[in-house]
């Protein structure tokens, strides 16, 4: 598993270079008819996260700045590991690389 950080602000934490900076969906624990869901049914990471904040992009071999395909409010898909965790109090928040996030989901 990877390290942990825990910050007193989300503020606190500009990503660099093509880092993306994501929140996950937190998995439902009630159905809409009103069961609740055991622990072990929502224990997986969803796939689904909104971008929090984003780097300015990394050089390329020429020293070009390729900035990054993500803007701060986009929803996303990532993959199902990965990630680098940062807690703010009770909150989780994660640093994936661009080139990391599988795509964005319009609707």
């Amino acid at each position: 598993m990877a390290a942990q950080a825990t910050f007193k602000s989300i503020k606190a934490v500009i990503p660099l270079l093509d880092r993306v900076l994501v929140q996950r969906f937190k998995a439902e624990t009630k159905t809409a008819t009103g069961i609740f869901l055991p622990q072990s049914a929502t224990s997986n990471p969803l796939p689904e996260a909104t971008v929090i904040a984003v780097g300015p992009g990394a050089p390329n071999k020429d020293g070009t700045i390729i900035p990054t395909t993500v803007k701060a409010g986009d929803r996303v898909l990532l993959p199902g590991w990965g990630g680098n965790s940062i807690k703010v109090g009770e909150d989780e928040y994660f640093l994936f690389k661009d080139s990391d996030i599988l795509a964005k989901i319009k609707e």
